[in-house]
């Protein structure tokens, strides 16, 4: 059984496809689970700030490695690696299929291989981070659409945040004194100042550093999801891994 992943920039729809694919793989008698590689999903009382699928979507597609840091710890990638093999080695020990979902893409190399957290020279290619070993056979699958229409989603994506109360979560975070590293979420300052347009704004810019880690994975399988649901979506993931 091969592992899946699922990257692509914020606003694009990662969690609705990886739900999609979840009840396609269910219908062949599977029984996957989501493990995310996004570098602030992990922290506790941050949920809406920075995307966590909701209760309801987690009924439908059970997703780990997100909300058990607390917020005023330190984390970083060397923390994750080892929790995130742990997580796939499991859910394959125990017949499952695991689905790595996330927009962090150096998480991404952490969850599906020995990365080296040994500090590259300056001369060194950003790329030089990726290669094509992977600890277990794995199908990466990146998804795209037409950048107009992934910036509108984006800020529709951030309007309907701050409307779900992300405000109050940080306001929450800030009296716990968070940590450094938590406080980088996106949107963390500009919730609290109401600068939407700000937010937006961060966001789109950070989609963009998203693409262009894409453009680094190799063997990667880029989907259009331009005038496409979610199930159409999982439909042509699951034909790629002949599901």
């Amino acid at each position: 059984m091969s592992v899946v992943a699922i990257f692509g920039p914020t606003g694009v729809g990662k969690t609705g496809v990886a739900i999609a694919l979840a009840e396609k793989l269910r219908e062949g008698g599977e029984d996957p689970v989501a493990i995310s590689c996004d570098a602030l999903q992990v922290y506790e009382g941050l949920s809406v700030l920075t995307g966590v699928a909701t209760a309801a979507e987690q009924k439908k597609l059970e997703h780990k490695l997100v909300g058990f840091v607390p917020i005023t710890e330190p984390f970083n990638v060397g923390n994750y690696m080892p929790l995130a093999h742990a997580e796939i080695d499991a859910a394959l020990d125990a017949g499952r299929r695991p689905i790595v979902v996330g927009g962090t893409g150096l998480y991404l190399r952490a969850a599906l291989a020995e990365l080296s957290l040994v500090k590259a020279p300056p001369e060194a290619e950003d790329s030089e981070l990726w290669s094509s070993e992977t600890r277990h056979p794995t199908a990466v699958f990146g998804l795209d659409m037409d950048r107009e229409k992934l910036y509108e989603r984006i800020d529709a994506r951030t309007e309907a945040i701050v409307a779900a109360g992300a405000r109050d979560e940080v306001v929450r975070a800030e009296e716990a004194n968070p940590s450094r590293t938590a406080r980088k979420a996106l949107g963390f300052d500009e919730v609290i100042s109401g600068d939407v347009e700000l937010m937006q704004k961060r966001s789109r810019n950070y989609a963009r550093r998203q693409l262009t880690w894409m453009r680094k994975i190799p063997n990667l399988q880029w989907i259009d999801r331009d005038g496409r649901d979610d199930a159409n979506v999982a439909a042509e993931i699951a034909a790629a891994l002949g599901e």
